[in-house]
């Protein structure tokens, strides 16, 4: 019979065994993702949709695919709330190329990744609690302290950069978020993005099913 001390031994081994390999497999993942190259339709598709946008602007849109992507990687299960109107009409597009995209699923996430509309979602908690995910890993990749943010990540400043028309708009300033939502609540645990009644901040989220 094995001892206590044994037991506790092994049971640690087999934890850190498993943190390991999860740890080697969002860096794999990681990389596939970063590396990946997107189907020359999607930029096309996103112009189509955005006739306004330059092919540098279509470039900065799948570079915000890619890294919504990414942290839909990091987070794993959790819900991850979409924060931008174009890069979920990109998303959308690329799902539409359905082989490409269970292909990249597998390679990139580990599982296929569904779309979930924010109308669609179980309750307003759930979408607040999403759009809160996006914003912890974006400004985690990005180095900005999430509780004091002193600029927005990419996918909470894209759409007003770009000039979307259907857009969200966050404010660091709360004062001025009169015409979009208060990005510097996110991370003290407010709503921020979504509203109480989900009709607005987010598009649609990955994780969670």
């Amino acid at each position: 019979m094995l001892s206590v001390p044994t037991v506790m031994v092994t049971a640690f081994v087999m934890l850190l065994a498993w943190w390991l390999f999860h740890r080697y497999n969002i860096s794999r993942r990681e990389a596939y993702i970063e590396h990946y190259r997107f189907p020359e339709r999607l930029r096309q598709a996103i112009q189509q949709k955005y006739p306004h946008l330059s092919a540098e602007d279509v470039a900065w849109v799948i570079m915000g695919l890619r890294e919504y992507f990414q942290i839909c990687n990091q987070a794993g299960r959790r819900m991850v709330a979409m924060p931008s109107q174009v890069i979920d009409v990109a998303w959308h597009e690329f799902i539409l190329f359905t082989r490409e995209y269970q292909k990249f699923c597998k390679s990139g996430l580990g599982r296929f990744l569904h779309h979930t509309p924010a109308e669609a979602m179980h309750s307003a908690t759930q979408a607040q609690k999403g759009i809160r995910n996006a914003w912890y890993y974006a400004c985690q990749r990005e180095g900005i302290p999430a509780k004091r943010p002193t600029t927005l990540p990419l996918l909470f400043a894209i759409d007003n950069d770009l000039g979307i028309a259907d857009g969200f708009t966050y404010h660091l300033n709360c004062e001025k978020a009169a015409d979009g939502y208060c990005a510097g609540h996110i991370g003290c645990g407010g709503s921020g993005g979504c509203g109480g009644d989900t009709d607005g901040g987010c598009g649609g989220g990955c994780g969670g099913d």
